[in-house]
Order: structure tokens, then sequence, then C-alpha cells
């Protein structure tokens, strides 16, 4: 499924941040975080801009959210990990404190699509908003998890990103409907 890029002449520039402390020692291959740039670069033509794999501490999530919200200035930040149910699983707990505005149909659009492929798509507890003009999504850790993600997304990240932007005009406009 491909959709339709934002309708801007500006840039749109991506981070996706990968939150496993196997990934982050060197243990396994970061699928996930290969995964989300490819669908990011293939199906949107974004740029990926920042790429980083952490362990699952809140505060190297939080920083590394801050720095790509404040000083970066990204459009979107997708992160992969760390929303489970496992107690090294923070990842939500990390993000929250950090988000201006909550977009909760974002997450339970996420579940829902999930949950129609398997049941342990109800263990997921990632959330999704804004900090500033920055779209925080959090995604699952696995592969199969990040594609149904994207199936989700990728329709409506455009929209999603010009109403962050502040635009209201054409470029906002819905383009798709049921």
């Amino acid at each position: 499924m491909t959709c339709p890029v934002a309708s801007t002449a500006r840039e749109v520039r991506v981070g996706v941040l990968t939150i496993s402390d196997r990934a982050a020692q060197g243990i396994y291959a970061d699928e996930s975080g290969t995964l989300l740039r490819q669908q990011v670069a293939e199906r949107l033509g974004w740029t990926v801009a920042q790429y980083r794999v952490v362990p699952d501490e809140p505060e190297a999530i939080q920083e590394t959210l801050r720095a790509w919200c404040d000083e970066e200035g990204l459009d979107l930040i997708l992160t992969t990990g760390g929303t489970g149910l496992s107690p090294r699983d923070l990842t939500p707990e990390a993000t929250r404190p950090l988000l201006e505005r909550e977009a909760p149909g974002i997450a339970e659009a996420l579940r829902f699509y999930g949950l129609q492929r398997t049941p342990f798509s109800m263990l997921s507890r990632g959330v999704a908003g804004l900090r500033g003009r920055t779209l925080i999504i959090n995604l699952p850790g696995s592969p199969g998890a990040v594609q149904d993600a994207m199936d989700v997304l990728a329709p409506v990240l455009p929209h999603a990103l010009a109403l962050a932007r502040g635009e209201t005009g054409p470029e906002a406009a819905h383009t798709l409907r049921a």
C-alpha cells in the first residue's frame, strides 16, 4: 500500500529510535529499526534524519526524544521496542511525561489493527502525541508489528504532520475517505 506524500515543499524529517537492551549491546541486529527506516523512505519518501539504538533506560529514551524534538526539530519520531509488559519495557513511561498533547487514537488504531492479526497486540502499551510540533509514536519491537503499524500509519501521517505544523489549507485536507 502506498500513500500520498505530504503535499508541501518542506522536507519531512524523521527520527527512528530503537529501544532494546540486546540490540544496544550488539547481541542481535536491529531488524525493527531497519525496517522502519526502509518503510519511511520507500513508502513515504521522507528522510530519516536521526537513528539511534538505546537500552531500555528511561533516561536514555527521554534524552534522545528531547534532543530530537527540542534541538533537532524533527517532524516525526517513531520508536520501536519497550512497549510490552516485561519489567524493562518502559518506553511509554519515558515518553508520556514529554508529551504536551496525547493522540490516543493513534495508539488505539495500532492496537486494533494488530489485534485482528494476533491476540498479543493487546499487550502493547505504546502511546502517541505531540511535543511542540513533533509527533512521537511508540511502536512494538517486532518486525511484524512494525510492518502492521506502518500499514496503519502511512496513509494518515502526511495529514497528521500537516496539522501539527498548523497547516489548515489544501495541504492539510483529508485525502482518504472510508
